[in-house]
């Protein structure tokens, strides 16, 4: 057996060598070590490592080979070997601590992985495989069998006259066959590719040691490469064995398979990469240590930008670059030399035909594999279509689209730096608030093309009224803003200049305008309101301007007023009573009263049910005061939403009783409130939820609510007549009252309006009036109840003249339900 084992250590694929522990003499070698060395036997048995060069001194070698102490052995060490002549490789050493009849041994495993560990796929194959080795030469008691478990190597044994093969634990394993220990003759060869069978076939035959490396099928169907060498042992002319040594190299040719892999995509990589950088509208670009240009790539041609060949051997601020401060320069000069990477470093070009080019430029830093910096990488691309989009967004974000006049946000913006300069100079400026009169009647009968017409005529004729350093703007809509500033130290100069521009205002606005081929005639409304530091917020100035221009509509509109304290007091007045009405809706602090409508023999046929609000603080709180209000902050809707409910709720508690079953209900709707697009289905699901009698409720319009939306006003009309619910024209005579669409609407009743009967005894106009109602009415086949009754001479006037009911203080004051004189049963 022990020239078996030393023909299996000679001839054995992988380098080993054998070295006394006590003086680390070589003292066997195999042919594979001797050609990985590139030694001769003769020049190294007898002598250590050191001697020959492989470790550059002892104690390098000892600090190498000191796990040998602790677990006698060493696992997958790269180190790098001095060979004969010199060369240096990358070696990958496996060392184990063997005792031999009372003496202790190294043996020494050499494999060269230089090129294995080119790739990173290799060399995790590598420590996998050299894994799995260490953890069987744990498992082994035997030289032979720690030497086949570390190289993944087995063998095989035939002897002359034996049927069958003797196989080493190591080929097993390689086999995947167990604890099998013989195989018949043949089998082996049964799983050679049948490509390599001619070449394996050779080397049974010829038997002289030459490696051969092929594709084996094993058993269980998995394909290993497998590298052997087979030799026959021959003594005195007869042959005493055929051996074979095996090796699983699938991991290696795996690994070079990789690494061939890797170049292959590499090379597929760079000229996908040169096709895309041709036909990308970026370009790659690269920089040495220096930061000078080495390679350009992409679309610098095509974009008529500098040719490539201009950037070459120069650095980027050497290449010209424009919108670049020499701040910005150095800091990015400072990014560089600290070698770290930057984005989106923006510059202007200019093409080839002069014009100019704004282009986006990113890199990252390059370092050898020793980290020594060797320049930068990085991509640029041209943004001047970004750049403009970017000036079209910030002006469509700061000035208004149609006028071309800075916006409310630029204006807010021009007006705080404003208030600041007031304040470190002492001088004072002034906002003038512009609405256009009656600008709603344009866009309703010519169109809103006209509207913009006008607006942009006003725009101009704004601009030419003031100096280069204010402002015109426009708010939205009909209204404009003028912001005059350094008006003086002197409040009233101050307010003079902006009263001497105010008129300008009104002077150019008042010339007609042209509008597609027709004069028109407009006016503004002014309000003005003067800031001297920051004496009120900006919010405050433009509100305080907006009350003024208000003041000059209520004063007849085409005029000019000044900002008011009481003004502003009146204001605050109101917010505060928004305030407590958005509270009072949430608590339900409101309330219906009731007033008698009655026939002409006095008795109560119906009411009117009138919203009263109790404020915790203030009392009773009149309608005048808070209705207005409602109206204005948007709460009408919810708050006539309330009123509807409530007064459902009490016709249905009097449809208890058969003496107040056939009373009316009448409830004022407001404009807004009717022309709600859900109004009608509001109000038909609150009837049919409540179980109210539809034609016991009657609704009060007014003539102010038929201006506009006509058709809707009927339509919807008619869909809740139609169920029952009456209708009645309050205030009648008051508004814009027209024959035309009293004939057309689905009225029940007219209501004459109070300001008619007060005087109706007096004045010979309103007895005139009141007469004249009842006519129409009688002809349209209309009731007509008289409101404001307060005396018996008007009401038997009215009766005289053929009115058959009444309203008003001499019947009886708005009450709560429980002081109502309703009729008993």
């Amino acid at each position: 057996m022990d020239a078996l084992f030393q023909a299996i250590f000679m001839e054995s694929p992988e380098a080993i060598a054998l070295t006394r522990a006590r003086d680390s003499t070589i003292i066997a070698v195999n042919r594979e070590w001797l050609g990985l060395t590139g030694f001769s036997r003769d020049e190294v048995l007898g002598r250590t490592a050191v001697d020959i060069g492989h470790w550059p001194d002892e104690q390098t070698r000892a600090k190498a080979l000191q796990p040998l102490q602790t677990s006698g052995r060493v696992r997958d060490l790269d180190t790098t070997m001095v060979l004969a002549h010199g060369v240096h490789r990358l070696i990958c050493l496996n060392a184990v601590l063997v005792d031999v009849a009372g003496e202790s041994y190294i043996l020494f495993y050499l494999r060269d992985v230089t090129v294995e560990r080119m790739s990173q796929a290799a060399v995790l194959a590598g420590e996998q495989q050299l894994a799995q080795t260490n953890e069987k030469l744990n498992r082994q008691v035997t030289l032979h069998e720690m030497t086949e478990s570390v190289a993944k190597v087995g063998h095989w044994v035939l002897y002359p006259g034996d049927a069958m093969v003797r196989l080493s634990r190591g080929y097993s394993a390689i086999g995947n066959l167990g604890d099998m220990q013989a195989a018949p003759l043949g089998a082996h060869m049964q799983g050679v590719a049948e490509e390599h069978k001619p070449l394996v076939k050779q080397a049974l035959q010829q038997m002289n040691g030459d490696i051969v490396e092929y594709r084996w099928r094993r058993p269980d169907g998995e394909t290993l490469w497998i590298r052997s060498r087979m030799h026959r042992q021959v003594e005195n002319g007869l042959v005493k064995a055929e051996f074979g040594v095996v090796q699983d190299i699938s991991r290696e040719r795996a690994a070079l398979q990789a690494a061939a892999d890797q170049l292959a995509a590499a090379q597929q990589s760079e000229a996908r990469f040169r096709s895309l950088t041709a036909l990308s509208s970026d370009w790659y670009w690269e920089q040495d240590s220096q930061f000078r240009f080495v390679r350009v790539d992409g679309d610098q041609d095509n974009n008529r930008a500098i040719p490539s060949e201009s950037f070459l051997g120069k650095t980027r601020w050497e290449s010209g670059g424009e919108g670049i401060s020499p701040a910005q320069w150095a800091a990015h000069r400072a990014t560089l030399e600290a070698h770290q990477p930057f984005r989106d470093f923006e510059m202007v070009r200019r093409h080839t035909d002069g014009s100019p080019m704004w282009v986006s430029i990113s890199g990252a830093p390059i370092f050898d594999d020793q980290g020594v910096f060797v320049g930068y990488r990085g991509t640029g691309r041209e943004i001047t279509a970004r750049k403009q989009a970017e000036a079209d967004i910030e002006r469509l974000a700061f000035y208004d689209a149609l006028t071309g006049l800075p916006n409310r946000r630029m204006l807010i913006d021009r007006l705080n730096q404003a208030v600041a300069a007031s304040a470190r100079r002492s001088c004072f400026g002034a906002l003038l608030f512009i609405d256009l009169d009656n600008f709603k009647v344009l866009n309703d009968t010519r169109g809103h093309h006209m509207g913009d017409e006008l607006l942009k005529q006003v725009a101009l004729r704004l601009a030419d009224c003031v100096r280069s350093i204010d402002t015109v703007a426009r708010l939205g809509g009909d209204e404009f803003v003028v912001m005059l500033e350094e008006l003086g130290a002197v409040e009233v100069d101050a307010a003079a200049q902006a009263e001497v521009v105010g008129k300008k205002v009104l002077a150019a606005i008042n010339k007609h305008f042209d509008l597609d081929g027709q004069a028109h005639h407009s006016s503004p409304s002014i309000g003005v309101t003067l800031y001297f530091g920051h004496q009120q917020s900006v919010d405050e100035l433009l509100q305080r301007a907006d009350l003024a221009m208000y003041q000059s509509k209520a004063a007849g509109r085409n005029t000019l007023r000044f900002f008011d304290p009481v003004m502003q007091a009146a204001a605050s007045a109101r917010a505060a009573l928004e305030i407590d009405l958005r509270k009072a809706l949430q608590r339900q602090e409101f309330a219906l009263h009731y007033q008698p409508v009655v026939d002409e023999q006095g008795a109560i046929t119906g009411v009117e049910a009138l919203l009263r609000w109790e404020h915790p603080q203030r009392g009773m709180v009149s309608p005048a005061e808070f209705i207005p209000v409602a109206e204005q902050a948007g709460l009408i809707i919810p708050l006539g939403q309330w009123v509807l409910q409530a007064a459902c709720a009490q016709l249905v508690a009097w449809n208890t009783s058969a003496a107040t079953r056939r009373l009316t209900m009448a409830v004022n709707v407001s404009a807004r409130q009717f022309r709600h697009p859900d109004f009608t289905d509001q109000l038909l699901d609150l009837l049919r939820v409540s179980g109210a009698n539809p034609y016991r409720l009657k609704l009060e319009l007014t003539e102010s609510m038929l201006l506009s939306d006509f058709e809707d006003v009927i339509v919807k009309m008619g869909e809740l007549r139609s169920i029952g619910v009456n209708f009645a024209l309050d205030d009648f005579g008051t508004g814009y009252s027209s024959l035309s669409y009293l004939k057309r609407l689905p009225l029940d009743q007219l209501k004459i309006d109070q300001s008619f009967v007060r005087d109706v005894l007096t004045d010979p106009n309103d007895a005139a009036i009141a007469r004249t109602i009842l006519s129409l009415a009688h002809s349209l086949d209309l009731s007509v109840v008289a409101e404001g009754v307060e005396t018996a001479g008007q009401r038997d006037f009215l009766l005289k003249i053929g009115c058959k009911a009444f309203q008003g203080y001499f019947f009886g004051r708005p009450v709560a339900v429980d002081g109502l004189a309703l009729p008993s049963a």
